[in-house]
């Protein structure tokens, strides 16, 4: 399966995908990046801390974003360059995160489109906000 090329793509195109926070998923990514800062994996540590509590990993969150670039739009085959992000709030255990992308910029000549990205809770907070820059596959 191939996702769209850019001649199948337009700006205003959007897409999202959606995920319920584990601890079994703050646990694995922990364990895959070796981040093992307490915020994230030590309750009675995070407890004392600005959040009070346990948080996800910002990245763990951000990479939603890539699940939709790679999945869905454009899709399989597209080549991820860039990526900023801004952290503006915490997601925690039970969490429902939407991952959210929008293409705002296509540029034909160099197979590149410009996206919007962001994270947003079960309650419609805005999580994580940023762009990316990605080269949609080429058509067939």
């Amino acid at each position: 399966m191939i996702g769209k090329s850019i001649d199948k793509l337009k700006v205003g195109d959007s897409d999202e995908f959606s995920k319920t926070v584990s601890e079994s998923d703050i646990y694995l990514f922990a364990g895959v990046t070796g981040d093992l800062n307490p915020a994230h994996i030590n309750e009675e540590y995070a407890k004392n801390t600005f959040f009070k509590g346990r948080i996800a990993h910002g990245f763990l969150i951000s990479a939603f974003i890539s699940t939709v670039i790679g999945t869905k739009l454009p899709g399989p085959g597209s080549i991820y360059r860039e990526q900023q992000l801004r952290f503006l709030a915490p997601a925690r255990i039970g969490d429902t995160i939407t991952a959210r992308v929008e293409i705002r910029d296509i540029d034909i000549e160099k197979n590149k489109i410009t996206m919007t990205t962001s994270c947003f809770n079960q309650d419609e907070i805005m999580v994580v906000d940023g762009k990316a820059v990605i080269h949609p596959p080429k058509a067939p």
